[in-house]
């Protein structure tokens, strides 16, 4: 079950619309919201703008927002950085504050702000100006404050810093850079005597301990800790430590039984309640959310949580959304955190600066572990900004317990000075790694071939998880490649796993091009879904593949016995936990209304006990008369009622359900030469094969002509074929032709059956040689084309090293001219399709059908267009000539940065070797084509 995590925006947005505060006691932390909290709640504050779009002139803009998606300013991609984007934008917006705050410690508090950001408040400065566009900052204006009556707030934002590391660290980076004030700002009031910031070590065997952090806190004598449940149930006794004169920080501390600790398998957490006393008093309470749990790097061993070996399935990701820049919400965070755990994913890397605060919370409480980044994507900030940012960076974020990592910097945007910074406000003590680099017994070095390198990674002895691997592109990288990367993390004893490059393309929709989608050619669309989260194939590759219920079960043999071996690699949860169901079903026909299967009979079964990363056997208990059934769908569950996913197999080879298919031979075939073609004939429809090229030439049924012609033949970068003879006869029914051939085609043979459809058998003989694909192919115009329907795997396409996460079934798809990463209607239509029965090709005209009688065979249907904005050649893919293709192999594809064969054994091309040319070494089909008219 989902939580409900849409209401609680909806109560803040109210709240600050209506001027309120929140107070749940007297000495409590009170908020007032001076903007919106998130991209659909916003508060229009005055704004001008100097330069680009809109400048010059004093207007509105809602807060929070990236002035560049409202309409203002200059869009910049970091990397291409362009001197008229240093634009500084100036805000006002008129406030009140309770006359009762006059005796209290008031703050304003910026969530983020791009870049350069100074504050006033009625004319007055309130401190100097901030540096650094991911951090939450904030001023203490109690004496700048006009208490019950009407303040003016003003802030000027500089995109551009005038602190180079800042720009260097930030700006001129591989994503997009916006400006303005783009997370909430709000007013903190607290008591003058107050708890200023907590950080809390609590570790998995119930051991607590707090820093509390105080502020003027003379009067005060101790502080009190009382930890909760999350429905406020006290857990354990209260407990307390004493404050001595002229301390400002306070260590709590206690030891609790029974606790739950949290993992992404099960996010347990606690509330704890500080409150700082005088004399029995409560001056002030603050309630920080938590859980238990404990962090090691075990050098040459491992990385563990919870005393368990950790294997990190993760991608990196953004604060992003196309139509807002980084201006997001914390139902955006839910869905995301969704699509990441649907997909299998443990773990979340924040690419290349910290996220919004809600996103954690979302990690925190639905489970994920967390990479949480300083920025420096490949240059750092200087020691002195540097230090005041990690210092925002830990204290805001401590106390999550996703985080058990700190990354400083990217790929060597690492400042060595400010490593050991990170500890100095963390009492936990998390690992500091540099992300690409080998650094404190880590090794995340990026985007590696497959087996490499000779001093790290799988030939290494440090720790190793690449922090950016398999990187996206087009339809490239992700679940291409990843089957590979996989299997050998999960055989290597020092491997902790990796973060796939990226979560989600990164298009932004311009304001100033009438909403167009810009993905900078190919520098933002990387990602695993679309800008909308539309889900690319690997979304459902990477599904199966990082699935924590293993099954290695491609086909089902002809020894099945319902019972399937199965690997636990869920690292807390016990198999006996989840929960396991099969169906048997069968498929609709062709002519069906619809496409979803026909469930003849299910049944939940158990899995026993198989604890983490142990092998057992899962009995289906299938019935004696399984067999007679066309599929059987097994879906497994977490114990959440998360789907883990669901796996399928045809239980009937491509013969026999073709077999079925095929109609009564109700007519004879007959045939005769006209113009140079032998033209064959049954039950209306008539096929003309070339006498002089052994091929099909035309094709026609009562209605009209298909434009189906030039095959079967294979493609020419396989080898030259060369028509030699032909000859025919009547065969009862069946009027059959046979043409021989020299070269890689050797021979085909045409069976006109009495039935109307054409029986082709074909064999062709390749040349010791790798290829790229094999096997043979027809001409047909692709603008003729509507649809198609098929029973295979689907509904999207595959290449060779990205065959996992499709579902065997009947599928249907409208044409479309999708080219991944540039237009998102998915699943594409072009392409290679796996494991394909029979395909009902819909056309302008008239339908038709071709099946598969051989076995895991291949259909190509017509090839997807390059990406105008490919800067090289890595994410192509290859393909026949010709539009339409049966093939006994297909090519696979790469990264950004790797062609195929860096990519592990699946990616490599196809190699074909004969010791002899004998008809036992050739490639075979059998296809039917059925041109019959349609009712």
């Amino acid at each position: 079950m989902r939580s409900n995590t849409t209401l609680l925006p909806l109560l803040f947005f109210t709240c600050f619309i209506l001027g309120c505060t929140f107070e749940s006691i007297a000495q409590s932390t009170e908020i007032q919201h001076l903007s919106g909290i998130d991209k659909n709640h916003t508060i229009e504050w005055g704004f001008h703008i100097d330069r680009g779009m809109n400048s010059g002139k004093w207007t509105t803009i809602p807060v929070p927002s990236n002035w560049e998606t409202e309409g203002f300013g200059v869009y910049n991609y970091g990397r291409g950085k362009q001197p008229e984007s240093n634009e500084t934008g100036t805000y006002r917006h008129k406030f009140t504050v309770p006359a009762s705050w006059k005796d209290k410690s008031v703050h304003i508090v910026f969530e983020g702000s791009m870049t350069d950001t100074k504050v006033f408040i009625n004319g007055k400065s309130a401190g100097p100006t901030h540096q650094g566009s991911f951090y939450r900052f904030k001023y203490d204006i109690s004496s700048l404050l006009k208490y019950g009556a009407d303040n003016e707030l003003e802030v000027v934002v500089k995109n551009w810093s005038d602190n180079p590391s800042v720009n260097t660290a930030e700006q001129e980076a591989d994503y997009w850079v916006f400006g303005g004030i783009y997370r909430p700002v709000y007013l903190e009031a607290k008591p003058q005597a107050h708890i200023e910031w907590t950080a809390i070590d609590a570790k998995a065997d119930g051991s607590f301990l707090a820093n509390i952090y105080l502020s003027n806190a003379r009067k005060a004598d101790a502080v009190e800790a009382q930890v909760m449940d999350m429905d406020g149930n006290p857990v354990g006794n209260a407990f307390s430590s004493p404050i001595e004169k002229g301390m400002d920080m306070v260590v709590v501390s206690q030891k609790l039984s029974g606790v739950k600790t949290w993992s992404p398998e099960f996010p347990n957490r606690y509330q704890v309640r500080f409150s700082l006393m005088a004399k029995g008093t409560p001056l002030h309470t603050v309630t920080e959310t938590f859980g238990f749990r404990t962090v090691e790097l075990r050098p040459h061993d491992g990385f563990y949580v919870n005393g368990q070996k950790i294997k990190f399935k993760g991608v990196n990701r953004h604060s992003f959304w196309p139509a807002s820049g980084r201006t997001t919400s914390y139902q955006i965070s839910v869905d995301d955190v969704n699509l990441i755990k649907d997909m299998n994913m443990n773990a979340v890397r924040m690419a290349h600066y910290p996220p919004d605060k809600h996103f954690l919370e979302v990690c925190d409480s639905l489970g994920l572990f967390v990479l949480n980044e300083l920025a420096g994507w490949q240059t750092a900030y200087d020691t002195v900004v540097g230090r005041q940012l990690v210092k925002e960076l830990v204290t805001r974020d401590v106390n999550h317990p996703s985080i058990v990592i700190w990354d400083n910097g990217n790929e060597g945007g690492n400042n060595f000075a400010l490593d050991d910074d990170f500890h100095l406000y963390d009492p936990q003590k998390r690992p500091v790694i540099h992300p690409w680099a080998k650094f404190r017994d880590t090794d995340t070095q990026h985007y590696k071939s497959f087996g490499c390198c000779a001093d790290g990674l799988f030939n290494g002895d440090d720790v190793f998880f690449p922090t950016e691997f398999l990187h996206g592109l087009y339809d490239g990288g992700h679940g291409a490649g990843l089957d590979d990367f996989w299997k050998a993390m999960v055989d290597h004893p020092l491997s902790a796993g990796g973060f796939l490059w990226a979560l989600v393309d990164e298009c932004v929709q311009r304001s100033d091009r009438d909403g167009e989608l810009d993905c900078q050619r190919s520098n933002a669309p990387d990602g695993i879904v679309g800008p909308y989260r539309e889900k690319e194939a690997s979304f459902f590759t990477i599904k199966e593949i990082w699935s924590p219920v293993y099954l290695d079960l491609q086909h089902i043999p002809a020894s099945f016995d319902g019972v399937i071996p199965v690997h636990n690699r869920f690292h807390y949860t016990n198999l006996n936990q989840c929960q396991f169901k099969w169906q048997l079903v069968d498929f609709p026909a062709a002519g069906a209304p619809n496409t979803a299967p026909i469930i003849r009979q299910e049944k939940e079964v158990l899995a026993g006990n198989i604890k983490p990363w142990e092998w057992g056997k899962l009995e289906l208990g299938l019935p004696e008369n399984w067999r007679q059934y066309q599929g059987l769908l097994l879906t497994a569950t977490d114990p959440h009622g998360r789907e883990i996913f669901t796996w399928s197999w045809a239980l009937q080879t491509e013969a026999q359900i073709i077999e079925s298919l095929l109609p009564p031979a109700t007519n004879k075939a007959t045939a005769k030469e006209k113009n140079g073609i032998l033209l064959t004939s049954a039950k209306g429809v008539e096929i003309g094969i070339g006498l002089a090229s052994g091929l099909i030439e035309t094709v026609s049924n009562e209605r009209g002509g298909f434009p189906f012609s030039g095959g079967p033949l294979p493609d020419t970068v396989i080898g030259a074929s060369t028509f030699k003879s032909i000859k025919h006869y009547s065969d009862g029914n069946d009027y059959v032709i046979e043409a021989e051939f020299e070269g890689i085609l050797r021979k085909v043979v045409y069976r006109m059956l009495g039935s109307g459809l054409l029986q082709i058998d074909y064999a062709y003989l390749p040349g010791n040689s790798t290829y790229d694909f094999l096997g043979v192919s027809f001409d047909y115009p692709e603008d003729q084309v509507t649809g198609v329907k098929y029973l295979g795997r689907g509904p999207y396409r595959v290449w060779k090293n990205r065959r996992k996460g499709l579902q065997f079934g009947l599928w249907e798809k409208a044409y479309n001219n999708t080219v991944t990463g540039e237009t998102w209607d998915y699943p594409e239509f072009k392409g290679y399709h796996d494991e394909v029965y029979w395909a009902e090709i819909q056309t302008k005209a008239q339908p038709f059908t071709l099946m598969i009688a051989s076995n895991h065979l291949f259909l190509h249907l017509f090839t997807p267009e390059e990406p105008e904005g490919a800067y090289n050649t890595n994410t192509d893919g290859k393909f026949p000539g010709k539009n339409i293709s049966i093939l006994h192999a297909i090519s696979p594809i790469g990264t950004k940065f790797k062609q195929p064969e860096n990519l592990g054994p699946q990616s490599y091309a196809n190699e074909f070797f004969a010791n002899r040319d004998r008809p036992h070494f050739y490639l075979n089909g059998r296809i039917y084509l059925d041109f019959r008219e349609k009712d």
